[in-house]
């Protein structure tokens, strides 16, 4: 079945906002009841998270019992790719000339860095992830990394690029629900707005 998580990601957070913005927000949820403020093991790949307070479902609507959730908020500070985990993207969408381009490779084959900071990525240069795949690493690396759209040939931070289907996005702050039922737009609304009107991204997936 696997384990579904929905990510709110702060696309202008810089690495030294990230803290102080995440404990505002903690800070709302927790005093709107919809996590509480006590961590434990209730989130993947973190050692702690906040598991659901009595008032979850003002972030997801009226549910029935049965679709309550079962997991926590696991907070990500940080410089970090946000993925959807199975589920790669299927197209990307330049800032600059909002052309989209096909992507036919699977991304996390591809830019897995090697031991010495290398990407693994292929070299046909009729292939598009070349290029974002090597990004992609050296952003996780350095936090900065520029593309070449492959449409109108100018270089784009790789952060502006958009990812179809809200698979993938890049910030130094994420939100990450595990297993909760599907959050509404007005939750996701109230959250973004507590991030100084910075702009976010949705991204969900499975692993």
């Amino acid at each position: 079945m696997g384990d579904y998580f929905q990510t709110i990601v702060d696309l202008d957070a810089s690495a030294a906002d990230a803290e102080r913005l995440a404990r505002r927000v903690v800070d709302r949820l927790v005093t709107e009841g919809i996590v509480l403020a006590e961590r434990t093991d209730c989130v993947l790949g973190r050692p702690l998270g906040h598991p659901p307070g009595p008032s979850w479902a003002r972030a997801v609507g009226d549910l029935d019992a049965d679709e309550e959730p079962w997991d926590g908020l696991a907070v990500h500070i940080g410089r970090t790719v946000f993925d959807g985990g199975q589920d790669s993207p299927e197209a990307v969408t330049c800032p600059l000339c909002a052309a989209t381009t096909p992507l036919e490779s699977d991304p996390y084959d591809e830019f897995l860095p090697e031991p010495d900071g290398r990407s693994t990525a292929a070299t046909d240069a009729e292939d598009p992830w070349p290029r974002f795949a090597t990004a992609l690493a050296t952003w996780q690396t350095t936090g900065d990394a520029m593309v070449v759209c492959p449409a109108c040939r100018c270089p784009a931070p790789l952060p502006d690029w958009t990812w179809t289907d809200d698979r993938l996005a890049l910030g130094h702050l994420g939100f990450e629900f595990w297993n909760w039922p599907e959050l509404t737009d007005d939750f996701r609304t109230r959250l973004s707005g507590l991030l100084d009107g910075h702009r976010t991204a949705y991204v969900w997936g499975k692993i």
